[in-house]
């Protein structure tokens, strides 16, 4: 499948009002993500009902996948700055009704359908704002304020909801009205694809045919790999964490996983045998400086990968259908673990124990592919 989209119709400076744009929606748009978690998560255990947790996260990630067959048009067949601008009300919607009392897990669904429609639009409209050369820096630029947003959503997600839920509601619901005032100064840009067809039929087909597409391709299959057990390993940890703190540093407040949720990206071995909050933070911040430099290339490479063949916005959604699906795996594996009583430094070393496996498994296989060309 070879669709012919629309080359960049800028090549923008990295400094530019448009990229200033993209990042402080993308900045305050992910903050509100994190600390609405953290806020919901309170809201489970405040309640008596600890076991919610891995649902909230579930509840979130099975948008990505239920919906991947369509966001990726919808980012595609409609221009990405008004896409992003809609699914950002639609958050916003969702955070509103869970401070008014709505079901976590319902509304932070919604959230997630929000984020499924918002996800595929702001990576794919880097690959229209930038050429080839710039494409990469502006991945850093985009990942960069990403990191920054979660460390402090959670911060202030943990910190408030320590103190205040109300508070922590009002400033979800303001970070995301700041995301979406910040949508109408992005570049206007054409879709990609303005002819789309929207039947669910057809959609399903080409998310299919793009799916096989990108796995038949030996460059977009290691970017998917990676990044799916990257966030897959990642989405997993940030849940341990709340049962992890308790047990290993005494605390059991909302603040303290919290803190450590902010600095970490990808689930690590030597985090079982660590029993105090400094040396928590030094490894896992360590550990989340490393997780940006893996994934940042690979989010480049698909996106140049995909706007060549399926198009930026079908390749990001499959992306995002991989990364979520593993997530959804994780965190139900997780689920089951805990469920059955596991002790918690067990759990931690079983998953540091895949993920290296699985890290060890996808190198070998790039390496063999290089060697054989070579």
């Amino acid at each position: 499948m070879n669709i012919a989209m629309r080359r960049p119709m800028l090549n923008l400076s990295l400094l530019s009002l448009g990229m200033g744009a993209v990042l402080i929606a993308q900045f305050f748009s992910a903050l509100a993500d994190n600390a609405v978690l953290i806020a919901a998560i309170a809201i489970a255990k405040n309640n008596g009902m600890p076991r919610l947790v891995p649902l909230l996260q579930e509840s979130f990630v099975l948008p990505f996948i239920l919906l991947a067959p369509f966001s990726g048009p919808i980012a595609d067949g409609f221009p990405k700055g008004h896409v992003m601008l809609g699914a950002n009300l639609v958050k916003l919607s969702g955070a509103t009704a869970m401070a008014m009392g709505a079901n976590p897990l319902l509304a932070y669904g919604l959230i997630g359908i929000g984020a499924t429609i918002y996800s595929p639009a702001k990576y794919g409209i880097l690959s229209q704002m930038f050429g080839p050369d710039r494409l990469v820096r502006a991945n850093g630029l985009l990942e960069g304020s990403t990191i920054a947003a979660i460390l402090l959503g959670v911060l202030l997600g943990g910190w408030l909801a320590d103190h205040s839920l109300t508070w922590a509601f009002g400033g979800v619901v303001a970070c995301y009205a700041i995301a979406t005032a910040a949508n109408m100064l992005i570049p206007r840009l054409p879709a990609e694809n303005a002819d789309a067809n929207f039947h669910p039929g057809h959609l399903v087909r080409r998310f299919w045919d793009a799916l096989r597409s990108l796995f038949s391709d030996s460059s977009a299959r290691f970017s998917l790999f990676g990044t799916s057990i990257f966030w897959g390993s990642g989405t997993t940890l940030r849940l341990v964490l709340f049962a992890w703190v308790p047990v290993a540093l005494l605390l059991n407040d909302n603040e303290t996983p919290a803190k450590l949720m902010g600095v970490v990206s990808v689930l690590i071995l030597i985090m079982a045998f660590v029993a105090n909050m400094s040396t928590a933070v030094l490894v896992m911040a360590a550990v989340g400086f490393c997780g940006g430099l893996f994934v940042v290339p690979l989010n480049a490479l698909l996106q140049e990968r995909g706007h060549d063949s399926v198009g930026a916005g079908s390749a990001l959604a499959v992306q995002n259908f991989s990364e979520n699906l593993v997530m959804l795996l994780f965190v139900g594996a997780y689920s089951l673990v805990s469920a059955a009583g596991a002790p918690v430094a067990q759990t931690v070393i079983g998953f540091g124990t895949v993920l290296v496996l699985a890290v060890v498994a996808i190198s070998a296989m790039r390496l063999h592919r290089r060697s054989s060309f070579s």
